[in-house]
């Protein structure tokens, strides 16, 4: 019987917490690209993986692994063999432009959650010709890995926090609005570097700030030694009354402050010289 290298969502998780440089985003590319090609050799052979069906044609024989970069990152599939014939994943097909919309759906998972609807739509764009079933143990799967990531507790302290949010353009029923997403970096007194939340809100307020802590909070958050983000007068406020730690100002943010202006001031007086001339 051929090896099976199927992950849980559990396991998947697991192993981003055990790594520093783990990167959620690939390694949920990777569990949902296996659960389609197992799905689609399960088609191709008539039986799942160790079913006993008369409509079975053939045997799984062990995995052949191949390279696949994504706009998530290098992945390693591990590609279903049989006994007679032969299986290719239809997404690796020359042309097909698959690989986008699948990292795309998959970022969305972490952010807004995840849609029965949209995860329909890609099978569609990858060629798959999935059950409902499959389909919907598809979603449950991702929706698993997505909530124990986001829910899961922080264990001992976090010395070093960065905070930032973002405003982008969200897609929604009646129209695009305007959305804002926010994230938590933090330093484990361990060493170890990690994405500890993220959010998404109507807009980059004070009391969505402090909720977005606050949650921080009752998951584990503590020992916060410093917190570092731009000048945002909201999202200061709301660290001083839910962390109470000192705050610095990211050079980042700093640096763009200032140099902004002076490239504004600098395309201004470019445009009016060339307007002069122009005269």
């Amino acid at each position: 019987m051929a090896e099976d290298r199927r992950m849980t969502a559990a396991q998947v998780v697991d192993k981003l917490m055990g790594s520093e440089h783990a990167d959620v985003v690939r390694e949920s590319v990777a569990w949902v690209v296996a659960e389609l090609m197992e799905a689609e050799v399960a088609g191709q052979i008539g039986a799942e993986l160790g079913e006993v069906s008369p409509e079975r044609v053939t045997q799984r024989n062990g995995y052949r692994p191949r390279r696949w970069d994504t706009r998530a990152g290098e992945i390693e599939l591990q590609i279903p063999k049989l006994r007679q014939g032969s299986y290719f994943p239809s997404f690796l097909e020359p042309r097909r432009r698959a690989e986008q919309a699948l990292v795309a759906v998959v970022q969305e998972a972490y952010v807004n959650g995840v849609s029965t609807r949209k995860v329909d739509r890609l099978v569609e764009q990858m060629g798959l010709h999935l059950s409902k079933d499959q389909v919907s143990r598809l979603c449950r799967g991702l929706d698993e890995q997505v909530q124990i990531f986001r829910e899961r507790p922080l264990e001992g302290r976090y010395p070093y926090l960065w905070l930032d949010g973002k405003i982008e353009k969200v897609r929604e029923r009646g129209g695009v609005r305007q959305k804002c997403l926010v994230i938590a970096y933090a330093v484990h007194e361990s060493g170890r570097r990690e994405v500890i939340g993220l959010d998404v809100g109507e807009a980059e307020t004070e009391s969505f700030w402090r909720e977005f802590l606050r949650s921080l909070r009752a998951r584990g958050l503590t020992g916060v030694r410093l917190c570092v983000s731009d000048c945002h007068e909201g999202l200061r406020a709301a660290i001083g009354q839910v962390l109470g730690c000192p705050w610095q100002r990211c050079s980042v943010h700093y640096a763009d402050a200032r140099v902004m202006p002076m490239r504004a001031r600098r395309a201004c007086n470019l445009a009016g010289r060339g307007r002069l001339r122009s005269a």
